[in-house]
């Protein structure tokens, strides 16, 4: 585990490795888990300039305003669109690519329990966002991050260390158990971040589990057993949620530690190490292989985990998975996407 006062150690160091400043774009920045690490980000970094991208513009004012008061040097910028629909996420992008010819950080922690709804793309929203349009804003602004000098790295917060059996038959898990489409959707992250990195050999990607920690992500809930584990989780609230401020440090260390680099090694990866830490093990039980995937406490994965993503990776399933979603994204943005 790293401690806490290790995560807020290499933090404080974030200034120093990175004098001339970050480019960062949060994806769902506006709540939750995007907005208490941006807001981190804000405070620790020099003359940041980093993008807000989700649905509330009030939300947007307000972390504006909060980060200008905690770094006036800062540039914050807010997009407001609804980046469950693949044509939003481009749209996205291409505002990005207009202003920016590099990026450092691309953070996505987009995400719902609104399993029984639809986009108008005809894909479910909960994977749409889990799965679609992350892998769509990492295709478009992966050129982006090879371009950066120092740090390159992309973040996906989600239900990393719970990698599971996956159905390519139903890779949206369709009316699936929520144990079951958890698990289905962690393996299918991990296993498409793994794709992108032999693609992008000079960028690190990290899959983590943020722990109970307050979002908006149970606002659309649907169905009786979730609404009753979300009374039961709000009921022991106090006792087993990771406060704001702690889950903002610990991902603000994953976006920047040099704990984490990528499986081709470059100057200026992240925050130097102090000696009582180490480069991480990737997901396939390598120190330092690029993708990594990660409990609460910034653990790797034990090793039943890296079991199941290596008899994925045995099957082909990681490319099948690959396949299947990027035929989708294909058919429904009319762009064709590079193997």
């Amino acid at each position: 585990m790293v401690a806490l006062h290790q995560v807020v150690a290499s933090n404080e160091r974030i200034t120093s490795t990175f004098p001339g400043g970050l480019v960062a774009v949060f994806i769902g920045g506006t709540s939750g888990v995007g907005k208490y690490t941006l807001t981190l980000l804000a405070k620790y970094s020099a003359n940041p300039r980093i993008y807000l991208v989700g649905r509330s513009e009030e939300a947007a004012v307000q972390i504006i305003a909060e980060c200008k008061q905690l770094n006036s040097a800062g540039t914050f910028i807010f997009i407001k669109s609804d980046i469950s629909l693949l044509k939003n996420v481009d749209d996205v992008c291409q505002q990005i690519k207009s202003k920016e010819t590099a990026i450092n950080i691309l953070f996505q922690s987009q995400s719902t329990m609104a399993f029984k709804k639809e986009t108008r793309e005809g894909l479910p929203l909960a994977g749409a966002l889990a799965l679609y349009s992350r892998l769509r804003f990492i295709i478009n602004l992966l050129p982006l991050l090879q371009n950066a000098h120092d740090l390159r790295r992309v973040v996906s917060v989600g239900a990393a260390t719970c990698e599971g059996e996956i159905d390519t038959s139903n890779i949206l898990g369709r009316d699936f158990a929520l144990r079951k489409w958890r698990d289905q959707a962690a393996a299918c992250m991990t296993l498409l971040l793994e794709q992108f990195a032999r693609k992008a050999p000079t960028v690190s990607f990290v899959h983590n589990v943020p722990g109970i920690v307050k979002t908006g992500i149970t606002r659309d809930a649907e169905g009786l057993s979730i609404s009753i584990m979300n009374a039961v989780v709000s009921f022991l609230g106090p006792l087993i949620y990771t406060p704001p401020t702690d889950c903002g440090e610990r991902h603000a260390f994953l976006a920047t530690s040099a704990m984490y680099p990528p499986r081709e090694v470059q100057a200026n990866d992240g925050v130097p190490l102090e000696e009582d830490l180490a480069v991480a093990r990737g997901s396939d039980g390598k120190t330092g292989s690029g993708v990594y995937t990660l409990d609460n406490k910034n653990n790797s994965s034990p090793p039943k985990v890296e079991e199941v993503l290596a008899l994925h990776r045995s099957s082909g399933t990681g490319k099948k998975v690959w396949d299947i979603i990027v035929m989708n994204i294909q058919r429904i943005t009319d762009v064709q996407v590079g193997n």
